[in-house]
């Protein structure tokens, strides 16, 4: 498949999806500073999720800088992930409106978790089609960092203290998710800025 044109259906829907997110955020009904702050919870939640995507587009970028061309396969489970994305809007609307409570925030955590999984589908369908073109660029996508952290048993172990944390306290799910986001955002492949020079 055209990989350009893959890539500019993508970003286009995750333009779309921070627009929906940022609609999502209701301006204050007064002029204080009162008024504003009776929408952090939001605000925090919008935060958290908008950064998500950077994450996930910055790393999503990188992939189909090095991929030599788009299967069938990859394709399908480039639109689960879009799809597990498109849900960000509203799990950050619950969570953000009912910021201390469980459901929304569990809720929140699940939507992560499919995301999650599909990144790591997609990591692993456009490495297997590199295997065959490229072993080096596939040996590359195998050492991105969310790569080797969501093939490691640190995944499943985050999951889990976040549901248990969410249970005592359910901000703790949004921040949780911000300071790993934090994390992935600064701890990236060496040559993550120089993807020119792969294609």
């Amino acid at each position: 498949m055209n990989k350009g044109r893959v890539e500019a259906f993508t970003d286009a829907v995750v333009a779309i999806i921070m627009t929906i997110m940022v609609l999502e955020f209701k301006t204050p009904e007064e002029p204080t500073l009162e008024a504003l702050f009776s929408e952090a919870p939001y605000l925090f939640a919008y935060i958290v999720s908008f950064v998500f995507i950077c994450v996930a587009w910055y790393n999503h970028h990188y992939m189909f800088a090095l991929a030599d061309r788009i299967s069938k396969r990859t394709f399908w489970i480039n639109n689960f992930w879009m799809f597990t994305m498109s849900l960000l809007p509203m799990a950050a609307a619950w969570a953000g409106n009912s910021i201390d409570d469980r459901v929304p925030e569990y809720f929140y955590i699940v939507i992560f978790f499919l995301w999650s999984l599909a990144y790591l589908f997609l990591t692993k369908s456009i490495a297997k089609d590199l295997d065959v073109t490229s072993p080096e660029k596939a040996a590359k996508i195998r050492s991105m960092p969310p790569y080797k952290f969501m093939t490691s048993i640190l995944f499943p172990i985050a999951i889990i203290v976040a549901t248990v944390a969410v249970y005592f306290f359910p901000p703790s799910g949004l921040l949780l998710t911000f300071l790993e986001l934090i994390y992935m955002a600064f701890n990236t492949t060496p040559d993550s800025d120089r993807i020119e020079g792969m294609e």
